[in-house]
């Protein structure tokens, strides 16, 4: 397995690759800086990638923040580059185009699922993850694109981002929640990022699973989200 890791903070991107170089080859791992925001740095970001390994077989997008202050931020690095990331995917990897298929796993959340009441904006990026990527996981079906796409949804995760509630310059005029959202935090547990890892194994390997919606709680772990099916199947093109 060879991978490439993308990161704006290129401390905690090399820091990454330093971890996986001492359990893996060096050359078996790229750390490319990149904000995810600019298209410009996220379409060569690609380009690196496929000129490195030569292939592209799996796209995580996984870039988050939690800033309801400055919450357009929040909106172009939640969602929009979610889709660009997607795209983008899809275009290396879809047959048809030269690719040979593949799996894009989006990142999303629980509050992607429920409301987050002093995180609207938050929550309202991780719903469009979720219909963005159960939407374009039929028309991959349809168009037999050979990608499956599918959706993971965390509870609260022992990651930077958790830190996030108590800065102000973050939450803005939801601050001084912050200690109903630690309260909140204690009652549904913090998880360790190694089960989504576990989650995103699951999804990689199982080649059945496509525009489906994983959650992973601390106290039911891996299960999925059941929906209503669809009154009608959209047929293949």
């Amino acid at each position: 397995a060879q991978g490439a890791l993308l990161d704006r903070n290129r401390e905690a991107g090399r820091d990454s690759k330093a971890a996986l170089d001492a359990l893996f080859e060096a050359q078996r791992t790229l750390f490319i800086q990149c904000d995810v925001t600019e298209p410009e740095q996220l379409k060569g970001a690609f380009e690196k990638v496929i000129e490195h390994f030569g292939r592209l077989d799996i796209v995580v997008n996984n870039a988050g923040v939690n800033n309801e202050k400055d919450w357009e931020s929040t909106i172009q690095i939640n969602l929009t580059s979610v889709i660009r990331g997607t795209y983008l995917g899809l275009e290396y990897m879809r047959k048809g185009n030269g690719g040979d298929g593949g799996v894009i796993i989006n990142i999303s959340s629980l509050a992607g699922l429920m409301p987050a009441a002093f995180q609207p904006v938050y929550c309202a990026t991780k719903h469009g993850v979720i219909g963005f990527t159960r939407s374009i996981a039929v028309t991959a079906s349809m168009e037999n694109y050979g990608v499956r796409l599918n959706t993971i949804c965390p509870g609260f995760v022992n990651t930077p981002i958790l830190q996030s509630i108590d800065k102000e310059e973050n939450m803005g005029q939801y601050y001084s929640y912050k200690d109903e959202i630690k309260n909140m935090m204690q009652f549904y547990g913090v998880m360790d990022p190694s089960i989504i890892a576990e989650g995103l194994i699951t999804i990689i390997e199982d080649d059945t699973l496509n525009g489906e919606v994983m959650k992973i709680t601390a106290s039911q772990g891996i299960h999925f989200q059941q929906y209503n099916q669809l009154p009608f199947s959209p047929s293949k093109r």
